[in-house]
Parts: structure tokens; sequence; C-alpha cells
């Protein structure tokens, strides 16, 4: 059995010719998402090899505790923040991401922004120390948090009030299952195999890759309408439970 993640941009040359070697010798290709599954297609993979696994996920324990995240990084105690969490790639879209942070920054001064993660591939260099020097370009040092590598996400969602994932391509992303399993309201781009999992407009909001003035917009909606952020995390938290649960991923 082969198992595919993603829709293999980031891969290299030589990484997409073993993953086409290993996947003619194996017997069943596993797919996390419908979107995985036709891209496969598109590169020649053979259909009828193929079966699509939706990744699942745990409820995640209850945390007290409320306002150590903000006090860590010197905060103030009503600052909101919104935050994407993955590892840095350059796939990640986390440029846009900040150009997005420069836009809301410029009519709400309460919020501060946080990428948590550390460089994802070696390939990637010191990819944080660019995207510091990115925000630092748009004026943004104090407003984009850099968290670094964290083994206690769970725990951070408690803190944020709104999670992004402006990603150029992705299958389908366990960021998002975290984030919705928390009840925490959702903004990501419409890639890969999110839309399995987020309805736009109803368990959270989808934008289009590469569009800051998208993503700020969704994340302005919901900065000045706390009940449709509110409703559009419990929405996403009872989709993520009943629909992406351990049970039905083992099953």
């Amino acid at each position: 059995v082969a198992s595919i993640r993603d829709c293999g941009e980031t891969l290299t040359p030589a990484q997409k010719s073993a993953q086409k070697l290993f996947c003619r010798m194996a017997d069943c290709i596993l797919a996390n998402a419908e979107g995985v599954r036709r891209w496969l297609i598109r590169e020649g993979y053979p259909a009828r090899k193929i079966q699509v696994i939706r990744n699942g996920i745990a409820k995640p324990p209850p945390v007290a505790g409320a306002g150590w995240l903000r006090k860590e990084f010197g905060l103030a105690p009503d600052a909101r923040l919104i935050a994407v969490c993955s590892r840095l790639n350059r796939m990640k879209g986390l440029e846009y991401f900040i150009d997005a942070a420069a836009i809301v920054s410029q009519q709400r001064p309460d919020v501060r922004f946080l990428i948590v993660g550390g460089n994802g591939h070696r390939s990637d260099g010191d990819y944080q120390a660019e995207l510091e020097r990115y925000a630092a370009s748009h004026g943004l040092e104090s407003r984009v948090i850099f968290t670094g590598f964290r083994t206690d996400v769970a725990r951070m969602l408690q803190e944020i009030d709104i999670s992004v994932l402006p990603s150029l391509s992705e299958g389908l992303s366990n960021t998002l299952l975290e984030s919705m399993a928390a009840g925490v309201p959702v903004i990501a781009t419409k890639v890969g195999g999110t839309p399995e999992l987020v309805e736009d407009g109803s368990t959270g909001l989808l934008v289009p890759p590469r569009d800051p003035g998208a993503l700020s917009q969704s994340m302005t909606l919901m900065l000045d309408n706390p009940g449709t952020a509110r409703r559009l995390g419990e929405a996403g938290r009872d989709h993520v439970l009943s629909r992406f649960s351990i049970d039905k991923m083992v099953a």
C-alpha cells in the first residue's frame, strides 16, 4: 500500500519519480482526500488502484488557564489572535497571510498574527528569516509573531480567535481538523481537499489562493461579527467530530 497525503507540488523531480515507482509496485494507493485522488488520476496514476481514506481526529480534551498565550508573548489581554499553524514551506502561502495581515492592521490595531511552526524542508533554507524580513517590510515587526515549532498547538488553539490556512496546495489538512475540532472558526484557501472539509459560509470560510484582499476581508468579517465567527466555529466543530473521527478513519 502506498499513501499519498497531498497534491505533490512540493516534490522534487527525483521525489516524483520515486513516488511513481512505488505506486506502480503498490496494490493499493491511499489518498486522504478526493481532491488528491483526482490529482493522482490527472498525473496518470491508475484510478482502479486509488482509494480515499480521509484523515480523522480525536475529540480534544478541555483546556483550562485562559490568557496564558497572550501573557507568554507580552500581549494585551484583549488582543485578538489570528494564527496560521503549519510547517513553514513555500506552498503554505504565508506571504499572502502577511499581506492580508498588513491590510487588516490598518483598521484593527488590536489584532496580532501568529505563525506557528518551523521550517518544513531543508531545501527551504532559513525560510522563517525570509518571512520575518517580509513582515518587517510591511512594518509588522510587532504584529506578526513567529512562535517557532511548538508541541502544544492543541492548547494554543484554545486561545486563538481565528485559524487561517492560506495554502497554495493541500491534501486534507490536520491543522484545519484540529482547529475545527477545537471550535475555532477557520478561513482557508479553496485548494486540494480543503473544500471537502470546509463548507464555505457553513463550517468556515473559503477564499481563493494568492488573494490577500479576499483573505483580509474574511478576517475582518469574523473580527467584526463575533456571532458569525462563533456560529462557524460551532458548526465546524460539530462537522469534524461527526464526520472525521478516528473511528470513521479506522473503519
